[in-house]
């Protein structure tokens, strides 16, 4: 006997409304179809069709072979749009709407990868932030001992996604008001992210940004004030190599004949994460050192030029220019001028830029 269709979001067996489009998804109401559909459904609608549909049947090995490996790459597609689509939401400060993006990344990824795969921790993970962020504290504790669990059972699981995971539950901890646990759990993600990536890795930063705003608001000021200018060093160091790396790039695709059949390609870019991340530590980083008790105008100017570098790289020329005129005129008045020089090659770079592209 087939099993009873369940709601697409909350799995209830009672689930009489169809997905006009593909035919394949169930709801219970039509607020759980609305909310699907406005998070993850009319993006993969037309794809579910191919991947939960009929299946075509193949005469040869060969034919089912190619079939099962293009189907694989199907449910991988969904699984990288329903994943993006989720995160985007995050990002946006629109958790509930995360929510369901994210369990149809889970529920394809259990069917490729198998329902203990370290490749689930990551979207249990973000089910558990998106769940945090939208007041569902008990499915968000759901969501990281499933996660945990995976963990726990993967003998050489790696040091970055226990990283990761500590710090899921550092987040967790601060929201159920453990601050002392949370202190645990992200000192834990700064060692395991050292040991993965090192010490002055970005990978390093979010452990020690956290971390940073728990003692600020228990006012231990000194403390969080070490770990925001730590946060502000290790972007702004990284952001000068991707910078330096960024002209190599343009500098060889000068010099390239365009008559050479051989290209070098030469990654310069940021992730999109590695951007979004990043300029949300520096943005928070930047109101504290502008706003509140722990103003001071070098590490201001290192914020703002930091930011301007993200911008620049993120192709945002205007922001780039606006907040790069900020660090200028910041840097103009400290003591120590060693900034002025760099800063001042980053507004010679947007400007050039902004000429070719008006």
């Amino acid at each position: 006997m087939a099993a009873a269709p369940r709601c697409e979001l909350c799995r209830a067996r009672a689930a009489p409304l169809r997905c006009p489009g593909c035919r394949l998804t169930r709801y219970c109401d039509v607020s759980h179809q609305r909310t699907d559909w406005i998070s993850i459904h009319s993006h993969i609608c037309h794809l579910l069709i191919p991947v939960l549909g009929p299946q075509p049947c193949f005469h040869s090995e060969k034919d089912r072979k190619r079939g099962k490996e293009q189907l694989l790459r199907r449910q991988e597609s969904l699984i990288a749009v329903a994943l993006s689509t989720a995160q985007g939401f995050v990002w946006s400060g629109q958790p509930l709407e995360a929510i369901p993006a994210a369990l149809q990344a889970l529920r394809f990824s259990s069917r490729v990868f198998g329902s203990g795969s370290t490749q689930l921790v990551p979207i249990y993970l973000l089910l558990a932030e998106a769940s945090t962020g939208a007041g569902h504290l008990r499915q968000a504790a759901k969501y990281l001992s499933q996660a945990q669990w995976i963990v726990l059972q993967t003998p050489d699981c790696s040091a970055a996604l226990q990283s990761k995971l500590h710090r899921g539950l550092g987040l967790f901890s601060v929201a159920e008001g453990n601050l002392d646990q949370a202190l645990y759990h992200l000192a834990n993600d700064v060692y395991l992210a050292t040991a993965e990536f090192g010490l002055n890795s970005v990978e390093v930063s979010a452990g020690y940004f956290h971390m940073a705003n728990i003692f600020f608001h228990q006012n231990k000021m000194d403390a969080a004030n070490s770990l925001y200018s730590e946060v502000s060093s290790l972007w702004h160091d990284w952001l000068l190599s991707s910078l330096h790396r960024h002209q190599q790039v343009l500098q060889a695709q000068a010099e390239a004949s365009p008559f050479s059949e051989e290209e070098e390609v030469i990654e310069d870019r940021m992730t999109e994460g590695q951007r979004e991340e990043g300029s949300r530590m520096l943005r928070a980083v930047l109101k504290v050192r502008e706003q509140g008790p722990l103003q001071h105008p070098g590490e201001t100017a290192r914020v703002l030029h930091a930011l301007a570098m993200i911008h620049y790289l993120g192709l945002d020329l205007a922001k780039a220019q606006e907040v790069g005129m900020k660090a200028f005129d910041l840097a103009k008045q400290l003591p120590q001028q060693d900034s002025l020089e760099t800063i001042g090659h980053l507004l010679e770079l947007i400007n050039a830029q902004l000429s070719h592209t008006t």
